[in-house]
C-alpha cells in the first residue's frame, strides 16, 4: 500500500472544529442544515436549467457547471464533516485522505477556473454584444470548460502528488475537520521548503491566475459601462455583474486569507474558520446568490413550478 511504503502512519485523527462535547450535537444540526440548503439549491439550479431551454445560453451554461462543481465540493467536505460530529473518534485512513484532499483540490481549482470563464462571458456580453454568439459559441465555451476542469486536475495532482510522498511518523492528528494542504504538511515529519514552495506556486496560479483575468475583464466592462450614456443601461449592465462580483469576492477573499499569509499571521485554528467560508458557505451561497438576483432565474422558476402545479392538479 501507499501508506505503508511512505508512511507509518494508516490512518489519521481529525480533531474537528471543537473539541467541546456539548458543542457536537448543535453544530451537526446546524452543519446539516446547512449541506440540505447546498443540495437543493444546487441541484435546483440544475435541474432548472436544464428543463428550460431559455436558459440554454453560455451564462447559463457556466452557471449549470458552477453548481455541479459546488453540489460536487460539498460533498467532498460535508458528509465526513458531519459523521465527525457523531464519532467520539473521528478518524480517516491515509488513502481515504489522499482522495479527500485530491477532489477538495480539483473542486477548489475549477471553482477558481469557472469564476474566470464566467468573467470573460460577462466581458464579451457587456463590450462586444454584437460578436456575443461567435466569441462565445458552444465549440469555445467547451474549450473553456476542458480548461477549467483540466487546471482542476493539474491542482488536484500537484498538490496531492506534493503530500503522498511525506512522511508521517506517530503524530497522526490533523488539526482540521477535513484533510487540507497545510494542516498535512504541519503534521509531516520530513516536510520542508521546497514542499512549501510548491504549494505556494501552486496556489499562485490557482488563485493568481484566475483573479487577474477576472481584473482585467472587469476592467474592460467597467470601461464600457462608463461610456453608456442611459442611466437605466449602466444601470442593467452593472446588475448583470452584481452576482458575479459577491460569488467572486467570497471565494477569493476567504481562499487568499488562508493560502496566501504565513502561518505565523494566521494560526490553523483560525485557518478552520476561514476555510468554513470557501467549502461551506461559499457552495451553500451560491445558487442563492444567483437565483435570487437573476430575473432570468426567477422567472424560469415560476415557470416550472406553474407546470409542477399544473401537471399535479391534472393528476
Amino acid at each position: 500500500m501507499a501508506a505503508e511504503n511512505s508512511s507509518s502512519v494508516t490512518e489519521f485523527i481529525l480533531s474537528g472544529l471543537t473539541d467541546q462535547p456539548g458543542f457536537q450535537l448543535p453544530l451537526f444540526f446546524l452543519f446539516l442544515g446547512f449541506y440540505v440548503v447546498t443540495v437543493v439549491g444546487n441541484l435546483g439550479l440544475i435541474t432548472l436549467i436544464g428543463l428550460n431551454s431559455r436558459l440554454h445560453i453560455p451564462m447559463y451554461f457556466f452557471l449549470f457547471n458552477l453548481s455541479f462543481i459546488d453540489f460536487n465540493f460539498s460533498g467532498a467536505i460535508m458528509p465526513k464533516m458531519l459523521m465527525g460530529f457523531l464519532s467520539e473518534k473521528n478518524s480517516v485512513s491515509y488513502a481515504g485522505c489522499m482522495t479527500q484532499l485530491f477532489f477538495f483540490c480539483f473542486f477548489v481549482f475549477s471553482e477558481s477556473f469557472i469564476l474566470s470563464a464566467m468573467a470573460y462571458d460577462r466581458y464579451v456580453a457587456i463590450c462586444k454584444p454584437l460578436l456575443y454568439t461567435v466569441s462565445m459559441s458552444p465549440r469555445v465555451c467547451l474549450l473553456l470548460l476542458s480548461g477549467v476542469y483540466g487546471m482542476g486536475v493539474f491542482g488536484a495532482v500537484a498538490h496531492t502528488g506534493n503530500i503522498v510522498f511525506l512522511t508521517f511518523c506517530a503524530d497522526n492528528l490533523i488539526n482540521h475537520y477535513m484533510c487540507d494542504i497545510l494542516p498535512l504538511l504541519e503534521l509531516s515529519c520530513n516536510g520542508s521548503y521546497i514542499n512549501v514552495l510548491v504549494v505556494i506556486i501552486v496556489v499562485t496560479i490557482g488563485i493568481g491566475v484566475p483573479i487577474v483575468a477576472i481584473f482585467i475583464s472587469y476592467g474592460f466592462i467597467l470601461s464600457s459601462i462608463l461610456h453608456i450614456s442611459s442611466r437605466e443601461g449602466r444601470s442593467k449592465a452593472f446588475g448583470t455583474c452584481s452576482s458575479h462580483i459577491i460569488a467572486v469576492s467570497l471565494f477569493f477573499g476567504s481562499g487568499a486569507f488562508m493560502y496566501l499569509k504565513p502561518p505565523s499571521i494566521l494560526p490553523l485554528d483560525q485557518g478552520k474558520v476561514s476555510s468554513l467560508f470557501y467549502t461551506i458557505v461559499v457552495p451553500m451561497f451560491n445558487p442563492l446568490i444567483y437565483s435570487l438576483r437573476n430575473k432570468d432565474v426567477k422567472l424560469a422558476l415560476k415557470r416550472t413550478l406553474g407546470r409542477i402545479i399544473f401537471c399535479w392538479k391534472k393528476i
